[in-house]
């Protein structure tokens, strides 16, 4: 399965208010209905605070 694109993330965290943990990304996108490979990504994100979605898109794309 190809890595989701950072548009695609960030679609699936729209209206994410920021600072969030690495739970409440996961959680917000389940709520939102994103595909398996936007939440995989997420969940192995690093377990910290994130202050932005470009802070989440750094980080997804190590």
């Amino acid at each position: 399965m190809a890595d989701p694109s950072p548009i695609d993330i960030q679609k699936a965290l729209g209206g994410m208010e920021y600072p969030a943990s690495k739970e409440d990304l996961v959680k917000h996108a389940k709520d939102k209905g994103a595909d398996d490979a936007v939440l995989g990504t997420l969940e192995n994100l690093p377990d910290r605070e994130f202050d932005s979605p470009t802070d989440v898109n750094k980080e997804a794309s190590k």
